[in-house]
Order: structure tokens, then C-alpha cells, then sequence
């Protein structure tokens, strides 16, 4: 493990270093901690984003009786995944209690020294970067429909350029002003405002949909087949993926006692509003685990505009180039989200505690750890399949 109970002097004093081996976040007396409110808001946000809009066309595919079955049973896994992170936190913690693990990188080193917090960051990086790209997508997306909507303004040039283009640079500046903000706690006001538009939004388009429904009554299919399972199976874990904000919104939670109870709360509200936009502010807070690895491996745990700045730059270059937005969930859902999601929640606890586990949960976690892998190496072949098919 990362910390030795032999050595809790010198791997503490390491912690407090600004580098590979210390906390993401400052653990300072005069850190701002988030009331409930704006820790559930946060929760929510993380959660209520690019995942959603691949939802419709996935109950499509799967059928709505599939569809909820996989969104109800991808939220509870997720939340057991969750916790299981929030309790082996606080049991390292405790054992240790000059040690404060911040972040699911923290975790990682705490288990498995630096090689697990290298896979972790690894993975995090890569997901909420994938959910960035998502998000710019589907706004350029929005707007090429809203205002290059027929097909002869789809083949025209605006300044030399493609409706997508020039929407997704003409969102870059203001991107550049939100992801800013250096805090979890700073951007909760714009997450409840995001919050309050997501309803407002979701709510238009239910009773639009319930109209269209009473109007046309449309054939509903139940069960799309097993060819589909995989696929909704990977585009609900996307859409649930946020284990690598648990740690940190917890952290910057005042209540800790009740951060359990506000976690299921919005998984629950979730899962409900999946089964029944404001992307634009959801980019910055999905980017925050992205801009803590950096700043950690570059700039010694500092905040740096510049380099967050960057690393905007680089996510709507990407979302130029992604050509199916659909098929682009798949595959992230199926891979580093479900390693992220399930298999490393379940393996740091099995490495750390194995001899404090009963059987029940060792078999749990080493169930966790099989399916996920399985469905990880299988998933992804047969997204990278689908997507190369339909570029050939």
C-alpha cells in the first residue's frame, strides 16, 4: 500500500508535498465546504449531461422495458460503486490520521502506491475528457439544427467554415471564462442554475413527447434483443459515470455525516429523470478532475489558467474530428467508464481490506471485478466494430 502503518511519520510527510504523492485538495482551515444544497446540485450535475441525450435513441434500440431495467440497475450499482470509494476513504483515514485522501487518485496511491494513481488518473482523464468532447458535440450539434436546419444550409460555409466549427469555437471563449474557476464550491451556484434549466428543459420535451405520443400513438417495443444489450448497458454507464467526483464533492461537503443520503438522493432523481440542457455549464465542472491531474503532474499542485485554458483547446479540437456522437458514448461507456466505474471501486477495497472482509463481500467485489473486465474487453470490441463498420 501506498501508506505503511510503519512509516506513518515519513509517508504523512510526504503527503504534505505538492506532487505524485499528496492530496488533490487543500486541506487548510479556510477551505469554503458546500452546504447540502450545493453538494446535491453538484451531484446532480455531474450526472445530468452528455448521457441523456444518447437516451432516447438508445430505448429505441433496447426497448423501453430493457431501457428502465438498465438505467434503474446501472444506478445502483453505481451508488454501491460510490460508496464503496467513500467508505475505504474513510477507513484509510482513520488508520491513518494525518493522512487526508481527497480525490480517487488519492485513494489509488493509498492502495497501491503510485502505479495506482497513475491508472486512475489515467482513466479519469481520459472519461471526463470524453464527456467534455460530448458535451461540445452535441451544442454545436443543437445549433447547427436550430439555425442551419434544411439541407441546403447544412452545405453551406459560414466564413469558410462549417456550421459545427464555427459553433463549437464561437462556445470557446466562453469556456475559457468558466473553466476558470478554480472551485467545486465556486462553480455551485452555476451547477444549480445549470440544474434549474435541465428541468425546465426535460420538462418541455416530456410533455412534447407525451403530445406526440397521444396524437400518432406510435408502436412501443419492449425488448430490442440481446444484440442491444451491450450497447445500452455501455451508453447507461456513461451516462452514470462520476466516480471520479465523488471523492472531491464529499471533501468539499460540510455535512460528511449525510454526503451518503444526498449521493442516493440524486442518483435516485437521476435514474427517475433518465427513465422518464444546460450542457453548457456542466462543461466546467466535468473538466474539474481533469484540471487537479494536471495541475498536479505540471505545476506541483498550483492552480494554472493557462494550462486549463489548453486543455480547452484540445477538447474542441477533439470534438471537431468525433464523427458519431451516439457510438462515441458507447465506447467510453464500455471502456474506461466501466474500469473506472465498477472494477477499480471494487479492487482497491478487496487489496486493502481482504483480511477484513467477510466472504459475502469478497465475493461481491471479485464478482464486480470479473464482469467488469469481461464486459469491458467485450464492450469495447464490439463498439470499435460498429464504429469502424460504418466507416468502411
Amino acid at each position: 500500500m501506498g501508506f505503511n502503518t510503519n512509516e506513518r511519520n515519513s509517508s504523512t510527510h510526504v503527503l504534505k508535498i505538492p506532487g505524485e504523492d499528496s492530496p488533490f485538495l487543500g486541506q487548510g482551515q479556510n477551505q469554503q465546504l458546500s452546504s447540502s444544497l450545493k453538494t446535491f446540485a453538484n451531484i446532480f450535475m455531474s450526472f445530468v449531461g452528455a448521457g441523456i441525450l444518447g437516451f432516447p435513441y438508445t430505448f429505441k434500440r433496447t426497448g423501453w422495458v430493457m431501457g428502465s431495467f438498465l438505467i434503474i440497475s446501472v444506478a445502483i450499482l453505481t451508488y454501491y460503486c460510490m460508496m464503496l470509494l467513500v467508505y475505504s476513504r474513510r477507513k484509510l483515514e482513520s488508520q491513518f490520521e494525518a493522512v487526508k485522501i481527497s480525490s480517487f487518485g488519492d485513494l489509488g496511491f493509498a492502495v497501491c502506491g503510485p502505479v495506482g494513481r497513475f491508472v486512475v488518473d489515467s482513466m479519469i482523464v481520459l472519461s471526463q475528457t470524453c464527456f467534455s468532447v460530448g458535451y461540445m458535440i452535441f451544442i454545436a450539434n443543437t445549433l447547427v439544427y436550430l439555425f442551419n436546419s434544411s439541407v441546403t444550409e447544412r452545405k453551406t460555409k459560414i466564413l469558410g467554415f462549417s456550421p459545427k466549427s464555427v459553433y463549437i469555437w464561437s462556445c470557446f471563449p466562453f469556456q475559457l471564462g468558466l473553466n476558470s474557476i478554480p472551485t467545486l464550491t465556486l462553480l455551485a451556484p452555476l451547477s444549480i442554475f445549470a440544474e434549474i434549466v435541465d428541468l425546465g428543459a426535460l420538462g418541455v420535451v416530456m410533455v412534447e413527447d407525451v403530445m406526440i405520443y397521444i396524437k400518432n400513438r406510435p408502436s412501443l417495443e419492449m425488448f430490442g434483443g440481446f444484440s442491444v444489450f451491450l450497447y445500452g448497458v455501455g451508453v447507461a454507464v456513461y451516462a452514470f459515470e462520476g466516480m471520479g467526483m465523488v471523492l472531491p464533492l464529499e471533501s468539499e461537503t460540510r455535512d460528511k455525516d449525510k454526503f451518503g443520503e444526498i449521493l442516493g438522493s440524486s442518483v435516485a432523481f437521476v435514474a427517475l429523470l433518465y427513465g422518464g440542457f444546460d450542457l453548457f455549464l456542466a462543461f466546467p465542472l466535468m473538466m474539474n478532475p481533469v484540471y487537479e491531474v494536471m495541475e498536479r503532474r505540471f505545476c506541483e499542485g498550483r492552480y494554472c489558467l493557462w494550462l486549463r485554458w489548453l486543455v480547452v483547446l484540445i477538447v474542441s479540437f477533439v470534438a471537431l474530428t468525433v464523427p458519431n456522437f451516439a457510438d462515441f458514448m458507447s465506447l467510453v461507456g464500455s471502456s474506461v467508464c466501466v474500469v473506472l466505474g465498477f472494477v477499480l471501486p471494487a479492487l482497491f477495497p478487496l487489496i486493502a481490506f481482504k483480511d477484513e472482509l467477510g466472504w459475502c463481500s469478497l465475493a461481491l467485489d471479485a464478482a464486480f471485478i470479473v464482469m467488469g473486465t469481461a464486459f469491458a474487453v467485450y464492450g469495447t470490441s464490439s463498439s470499435l466494430m460498429r464504429i469502424f463498420a460504418k466507416m468502411a
